[in-house]
């Protein structure tokens, strides 16, 4: 039977993450499996506390949003561990890609009896990455997102994208993907491997992650305008037949622009642009549907 270490983020969920853990961990126990838990301290201690629990041989549980799900990969992956996850942040996308359950029984049996299944991860400026690494004035959003963790998660989201937008002002970018290089103004570069982020938006539909490609979205530059009704094609997908937006496919991406853009990555900052980004086929082992 499977022994469980359960990586719980104190502040995901405005602090609900280990309510939503308590009824999973009862019914993991009664079935006859141990499981420890660990609170994490910080991006680095989530990192060392997934790689030492996989080493030991056991099941890895990310217990927060996509940020520390993303943190815990790192290390699993570092260790050829096995990851689970209980979705309990405030975006929680790459459970809904994957379509885990919500119910906690349900969600037990596939922690307790799911076949492992391997997934892509991205490899960005040397960290993994599950859903997606992108650049521009969503990249600006998610800093806006951080910075106001007491708002609630769905205000939040709707709301940071037009505080962004009174700043933003649209760069030249130079994406080179695989050695095809396009450059031109834009409003945000998307390096997709799930292609779901912002609490539900499908920003590129299309991204598979477990076909070893990324799939990378850029979104010329248009008046500011027009993004409203982009973020609400993104609901369902529809925004890519939009003139302005263009899909490649590719295996290693660099993004580059004529003037400093954060990085983000799954809800958090993951530094500013150059950044090199590349696909790392099948190398997280991952219980899911």
């Amino acid at each position: 039977m499977r022994s469980f270490t359960a990586l719980v983020n104190p502040i995901a969920g405005g602090g609900s993450a280990a309510q939503r853990w308590q009824p999973l961990a009862d019914l993991i126990t009664a079935a006859g499996a141990s499981v420890t838990v660990e609170l994490t301290e910080s991006q680095a201690h989530a990192v060392e506390l997934a790689a030492n629990a996989a080493r030991r041989g056991d099941v890895v549980v990310a217990v927060g949003g996509d940020g520390l799900v993303r943190d815990v990969a790192q290390g699993v992956v570092d260790a050829d561990g096995t990851l689970g996850i209980v979705p309990a942040g405030r975006g929680n996308d790459l459970a809904r890609k994957l379509n885990l359950p919500t119910e906690h029984a349900e969600l037990a049996e596939l922690l307790l009896n799911a076949p492992e299944k391997r997934i892509d991860v991205i490899d960005a400026a040397g960290s993994v990455v599950l859903g997606n690494v992108y650049a521009g004035v969503d990249s600006l959003s998610t800093r806006i997102i951080n910075d106001n963790r007491w708002m609630p998660a769905k205000l939040v989201y709707r709301l940071a994208p037009v505080r962004a937008l009174l700043s933003w002002q649209p760069p030249t970018y130079t994406v080179t993907a695989d050695g095809q290089t396009i450059t031109g103004k834009a409003h945000t570069v998307v390096v997709a491997n799930s292609g779901a982020y912002g609490h539900g938006l499908q920003i590129v539909p299309g991204a598979v992650v477990d076909d070893g490609l990324l799939d990378v979205m850029i979104v010329g530059a248009g008046p500011k305008w027009r993004i409203a009704s982009f973020m609400s094609q993104a609901k369902t997908g529809a925004h890519v037949d939009r003139p302005e937006v263009q899909i490649i496919r590719a295996k290693e991406v660099v993004v580059d622009a004529d003037k400093p853009v954060p990085v983000g990555a799954d809800g958090d900052d993951l530094g500013a642009l150059p950044c090199t980004i590349r696909v790392r086929p099948g190398a997280l082992k991952i219980l899911a549907p």
